[in-house]
């Protein structure tokens, strides 16, 4: 039994792109995230840099609200929850691991959210910075702590994981330029609804884009140095 389930979930043949730039993309956007994340969290502990824009963007937030952005920001923003995120991730894990038949793929996508978890939590508890004033939430309390934003995190690493996994076998160009502006877009979306709603700062969310981008980094290269081919082969 255990030899068919092997043979069932064999790693299923993979185009084996060139290394070099996967190493390549994979490094700068391991830099990129690094240096915006510890940019917003030196601003956040030293208050200065963005941090002194922070509440002048949540007072702007605040006032610009109307009722149909709050239906579809909050809505988004329920969608996109750390749960919810594990629960879309685990189900398209386990539908891909069946449907393709191979494992690699999927548990990478779960490792890197299972990472987005650590390192929320880490340095959450490390800030300890608080959310701005519960009058302005719109859906309801949250003593959670504020940098980094869980939302903005989770959805960002799972869309950007996700859209390297879909292109990185048989995607074209044009589809992986295509896969990557979507998800930047829902991780922007993602972040606006965070800040649009009242939970946190913009440093807050911008430091998330930032581990999210870096998180996508090494994915990449993880991949890449297990099902990239080396230019001299």
């Amino acid at each position: 039994m255990i030899s068919a389930l092997s043979t069932r979930f064999r790693a299923a043949p993979a185009l084996r792109l060139p290394q070099r730039p996967l190493f390549f993309w994979a490094g700068a956007l391991l830099l990129l995230g690094d240096a915006i994340f510890w940019l917003m969290f030196a601003s956040v502990l030293s208050g200065t840099g963005l941090a002194t824009s922070d509440v002048a963007v949540h007072s702007f937030m605040v006032g610009s609200r109307n009722p149909v952005a709050t239906a579809l920001l909050a809505a988004l923003s329920t969608v996109t929850s750390p749960l919810w995120m594990t629960v879309i991730g685990v189900l398209i894990a386990l539908i891909w691991a069946v449907w393709k038949r191979e494992l690699w793929r999927p548990a990478l996508l779960i490792g890197s959210m299972v990472v987005a978890v650590i390192l929320s939590t880490l340095i959450k508890h490390y800030v300890a910075r608080s959310r701005p004033s519960s009058a302005d939430f719109l859906m309801g309390p949250d003593d959670a702590l504020s940098f980094p934003s869980g939302h903005t995190l989770g959805a960002g690493i799972f869309a950007l994981v996700l859209a390297y996994l879909l292109v990185s076998r048989s995607g074209t160009r044009a589809k992986a330029v295509l896969a990557f502006a979507g998800a930047l877009i829902l991780t922007l979306l993602v972040a606006y609804s965070r800040l649009y709603l009242g939970y946190h700062w913009l440093t807050d969310v911008v430091a998330s884009m930032g581990i999210a981008l870096g998180v996508t980094g090494i994915a990449v290269f993880v991949d890449a140095a297990r099902y990239g081919r080396s230019a001299d082969r």
